[in-house]
């Protein structure tokens, strides 16, 4: 199992992919691991390179105790960045995925080759604020199961729902094994991300994208990004909510491949 020890944390990581294509980093959403990006990893590995890893607190990755932030799971990536010997790499992240993403657009631009954001936030306005609040005090009961039958209907939209119910059941069953101690940390960390004043100094490219059935991060906060980060795209994709990577998987992948193609690596 590969680990790496950076930042006084073991991360765990795996590559995919040719060996020699173009480096392209996934930055998980917050109850994500390496193994939630089955529906992208097919069609991002016929040209690149993949590096998925698990943020301290998620999956096969080290739960330290203490509270985590946003800023620190930036400078662990950066520190496995260095541990691998990967100068740069386009990052593409969803949800916490897609926050982290901003912060390494703001602090380490030089280390994104693009940066792809999907149904994210810059801050929270009150109604996420009500809804991630509910979410830390559910975790804190510490019953997986109970804490995912309080929070899925405000990530699935009722379309998929009704389409694939045989998925809440085994969602439910993973979430039995999640540690909720961590998950609170996580949530916590959510909690106190607020970038907005800080968007105007992304330079590096951006593609944004948002779920129209999204209740949890709606649109809106993909078209503020959107205006405050010079020459970034917007795409909104319909009839998704927030898992949109896994309800729209096919057409998320068609937004990823051709922006990244507009922003090939140089050299």
């Amino acid at each position: 199992m590969p680990q790496l020890r950076v930042n006084d944390v073991n991360l765990y990581y795996e590559f995919h992919g040719p060996e020699h294509g173009e480096l392209l980093i996934l930055n998980n959403g917050v109850f994500m691991n390496t193994a939630s990006w089955a529906f992208q990893l097919p069609a991002l590995t016929r040209r690149y390179r993949v590096l998925t890893y698990d943020m301290r607190g998620q999956g096969k990755s080290e739960h330290p105790e203490s509270p985590y932030s946003l800023e620190q799971h930036m400078d662990d990536l950066v520190a496995l960045m260095d541990a691998l010997d990967l100068p740069q790499a386009h990052m593409v992240g969803t949800s916490y995925g897609g926050e982290l993403n901003l912060l390494m657009g703001i602090h380490h631009p030089r280390r994104c080759r693009t940066l792809v954001i999907i149904a994210s936030v810059s801050h929270s306005d009150p109604l996420n604020v009500a809804m991630i609040e509910r979410w830390r005090l559910a975790a804190k009961l510490g019953d997986g199961p109970l804490f995912f039958r309080l929070i899925y209907a405000d990530v699935y939209s009722e379309g998929f729902l009704v389409q694939r119910p045989e998925l809440i059941p085994m969602a439910e069953e993973r979430y039995a094994t999640l540690d909720l101690p961590s998950a609170v940390r996580l949530i916590e960390a959510y909690q106190r991300f607020d970038v907005r004043a800080e968007l105007g100094r992304i330079k590096v490219p951006t593609c944004i994208a948002s779920a129209e059935l999204d209740i949890l991060k709606p649109r809106r906060y993909g078209e503020i990004m959107h205006q405050a980060i010079a020459g970034s795209e917007f795409h909104l994709i319909t009839g998704a909510g927030h898992v949109v990577v896994l309800e729209k998987a096919e057409e998320v992948n068609t937004i990823i491949l051709g922006f990244l193609a507009k922003h090939p690596a140089l050299g």
